[in-house]
């Protein structure tokens, strides 16, 4: 909040790509200092007010175009957003894929629902973000040491196009061998992860 007074800026959006279960997020608080909206998907199970949005929808920040893109399986009220300058074209830049597609490999899926649901889910939700151009930037919310993926990368970004070539879980091309290989070596689950994630969604 200091550093938007300082250039001037308002904080208009405070966006969470989903209810997380590792930690107390301060996305909710943020806008409530801020005065900003509160953004999640429209199927976030929650005992609070949220602004609301569906698979692709749009918002626009200044120049900045927000494409919101539903992708289940880390958790069923998953957000990436596809981001666009529409100062230098109308072709999106970059996605932020949150725990859906990382680096190295897919996030977890049984913190908010089945393993195996969970995992259904999130193959098509692969499907969705690989659909889009190779050289689209991608930056997840977690990297190597997080415990809501397995074969994780150290580095904090890739591209679309990398990940389909050498990312672990993008080789499996058939959804049962998916499902089957997200069931397996699944990390230690965080600590209070069910209170951690009530808690989140205002419970």
């Amino acid at each position: 909040m200091e550093e938007a007074k300082r250039l001037g800026m308002n904080i208009e959006y405070v966006i969470d790509t989903h209810l997380h279960a590792d930690h107390i997020s301060g996305g909710r608080s943020l806008a409530q200092k801020s005065g900003a909206k509160y953004i999640l998907h429209g199927s976030a199970d929650t005992d609070y007010d949220f602004t609301a949005v569906e698979d692709g929808e749009e918002l626009m920040a200044g120049n900045t175009k927000l494409t919101f893109l539903h992708t289940p399986g880390h958790t069923p009220e998953h957000l990436s957003t596809l981001v666009t300058d529409t100062t230098r074209g109308d072709d999106p830049w970059f996605v932020l894929t949150g725990h859906t597609l990382m680096v190295g490999d897919a996030g977890r899926t049984e913190l908010a629902s089945s393993l195996e649901e969970g995992a259904a889910n999130l193959y098509e939700s692969l499907e969705k973000i690989t659909s889009l151009d190779d050289h689209i930037e991608l930056y997840p919310c977690a990297f190597s040491g997080s415990v809501c993926g397995r074969k994780l990368s150290g580095k904090p970004a890739s591209t679309v196009g990398f990940e389909k070539r050498f990312n672990h879980a993008l080789q499996i091309k058939n959804k049962d061998e998916f499902i089957n290989h997200m069931t397996k070596d699944v990390p230690p689950q965080p600590e209070n992860f069910k209170e951690t994630r009530k808690t989140n969604q205002g419970k």
